[in-house]
């Protein structure tokens, strides 16, 4: 099954780690400082952050928060315009949503704002560190 959810963006590193100091009772392990050792952690890390995100309903915060960014920087335009373009040239009769989506989902991930992206992943760092 094909995702087309746009929260698989890569993890870019704060350039300043989070500090625990503060906190009382023992150091709490930062999320984003666990570097998985295999396909298999990552995948595990990732389906932990992802059953938090939803639990909580912040993964629907967060997906609605870049509907709104990504509709304000004029990327959601383009790539429509990119949809019809590809219509066009095709037919209408000649491509199936599938394909479509097929062919589109790659260029759309790719030009995701940086600002956009690092947006998102400062929201989901916060999360995880409350």
């Amino acid at each position: 099954m094909k995702s087309h959810t746009m929260f698989a963006f890569g993890v870019a590193r704060d350039p300043l780690p989070a500090t625990t100091a503060a906190r009382p009772g023992p150091p709490r392990v930062d999320a984003m400082d666990i570097t998985p050792s295999n396909d298999k952690e990552q995948l595990s890390l990732q389906e932990g952050i992802n059953a938090k995100l939803v639990q909580s309903g912040e993964r629907e915060r967060l997906k609605q928060l870049l509907r709104e960014r990504l509709v304000e920087c004029g990327w959601r335009d383009e790539l429509k315009e990119q949809c019809k373009r590809i219509v066009k040239e095709r037919g209408f009769e000649n491509i199936s949503t599938d394909e479509l989506a097929d062919e589109i989902t790659p260029v759309g991930r790719a030009t995701v704002p940086d600002a956009v992206k690092a947006e998102i992943m400062h929201s989901i760092r916060k999360f995880l560190d409350a």
